[in-house]
């Protein structure tokens, strides 16, 4: 039995995926179980509760082989992410309260910075309160999620352009899909490992070659070209951003550009994506219709 965080989004759900797909046993914790009823038909053991709640999380990490944690993505935080705080408090807690055998943490590309990361401090945050668990710990710091990059695929169709916060547009950064991060994790949960260990998943993908990739899937011509600096606020407004709550993405996007965010720490492993980014646009324009 594995314990899975996050199983209706699409990280958790390629992680439990994955598990089920080899023959073994997930439990889940969440907060609607109407929303996993798909995975409850599939065999999942799916116990209602809230990842703020100590004793939820300790009791469904009582008696798994191994447990994968990871904080639901939070787009327009309060200032210093008392949201995600209280998450990790949590996960701390009773991690401590009910150790499993192993666990793995989904983090990001970056976290090892302590500032200018915009949204992806909460990972940073995450390792530093993790680090010293009494079991064996695992950070997969995911690069960008490729499937991140599917909302331009409408917008190409129909202008032959993709719009991207990154720049210059032929400057490749680590990106990977969900379902090669679940398949990582997976294989981590169920092989085992010694003392603490951090891996860099992804592989190196410019807003040109994801243009490209577009370009193939709609058979027509796409490029990519930059959204001048000016204007973000009112790009991320107008994409649905509360008023006034776009600074924490607007600084990770520059630190994307001047390469503050990115692989090659020393002491990490480092693991290439599979998917290539068409696959992911092929499966997303199906999804769509």
């Amino acid at each position: 039995m594995f314990f899975v965080s996050g199983i209706t989004g699409q990280v958790g759900g390629a992680v439990a995926g994955h598990l089920l797909q080899d023959g073994h046993k997930v439990r889940a914790l969440v907060r609607d179980p109407e929303k996993a009823a798909a995975w409850a038909l599939k065999g999942v053991d799916i116990h209602q509760g809230d990842f703020n709640d100590v004793a939820s999380v300790a009791k469904v990490l009582k008696d798994v082989e191994g447990a994968f944690v990871m904080l639901p993505p939070i787009l327009s935080p309060e200032p210093g992410f008392p949201e995600t705080q209280a998450i990790i408090a949590s996960f701390r807690e009773a991690l401590h309260l009910a150790p499993p055998p192993r666990m793995v943490a989904l983090s990001s590309i970056g976290a090892q910075q302590s500032s200018g990361l915009g949204l992806i401090t909460t990972t940073h945050l995450m390792e530093e309160a993790l680090r010293d668990l009494p079991m064996p710990t695992a950070f997969v710091r995911a690069g960008s999620f490729l499937e991140n990059y599917t909302y331009g695929l409408a917008a190409a169709a129909s202008s032959g352009w993709f719009d991207t916060f990154r720049t210059p547009t032929n400057r490749p950064v680590p990106m990977i899909a969900t379902t090669d991060i679940g398949e990582q994790i997976a294989q981590l949960l169920v092989a085992g490992w010694d003392g603490r260990k951090i891996i860099e998943l992804g592989s190196p993908r410019s807003p040109d070659e994801l243009a490209q990739a577009m370009s193939e899937v709609l058979d027509k011509p796409v490029r990519a070209r930059a959204i001048s600096r000016e204007r973000w606020k009112f790009v991320l407004e107008a994409q649905g951003m509360p008023s006034g709550s776009t600074g924490p993405f607007e600084e990770m996007e520059d630190s994307f550009n001047a390469g503050w965010i990115d692989f090659g720490v020393a002491g990490t492993e480092s693991v290439a994506g599979k998917t290539m980014p068409a696959e992911v646009f092929t499966k997303a324009g199906k999804a769509n219709g």
